[in-house]
């Protein structure tokens, strides 16, 4: 029996979410309103942490989780920024536009799978609103299939 790819594989593997993470970042620093998260400024390799966190996510190497940091870090450095539905609107549109920058396979399950991720990320991200001492310590990361989230424990 033939196991079926994983969306990392996919979408191209390690280059292809390194790719895409650049992509999304230069569209997100050209957006007037997605810009203003990354004002106060951001981690040197944030390009390359956040691919290798989609990566693991999307079904790839476990190289964020074992290497890079935990969820509950992730879910704290995105909390206290009160409601940003508008922001969060355009951070979804810049991921699904830099899907084409990133030249991700123009696979249709691909491509709504992918978006579906992203956009259900940017929901869980926008958790803790009011602060970041909310976010409980040891959340675990929740990886994605085609079908969408599975908590691996």
């Amino acid at each position: 029996m033939k196991m079926e790819q994983t969306i990392y594989e996919a979408a191209g593997g390690r280059h292809a979410f390194t790719d895409l993470a650049h992509a999304w970042h230069v569209r997100c620093l050209a957006d007037p309103i997605v810009s203003h998260a990354f004002s106060h400024g951001y981690h040197p390799q944030h390009t390359e942490r956040l691919a290798a966190y989609w990566a693991e996510a999307l079904g790839g190497p476990q190289v964020y989780s074992e290497a890079i940091s935990t969820e509950s870090q992730v879910m704290r450095l995105h909390a206290g920024n009160g409601e940003h539905r508008e922001m969060d609107e355009r951070a979804q549109s810049c991921f699904a536009r830099a899907l084409d920058d990133a030249s991700i396979p123009d696979d249709p399950r691909l491509r709504t799978t992918l978006k579906d991720y992203f956009r259900w990320a940017t929901e869980r991200l926008s958790s803790y609103p009011d602060s970041a001492e909310q976010v409980p310590s040891g959340l675990t990361m929740v990886y994605w299939s085609w079908n969408g989230p599975v908590k691996f424990e």
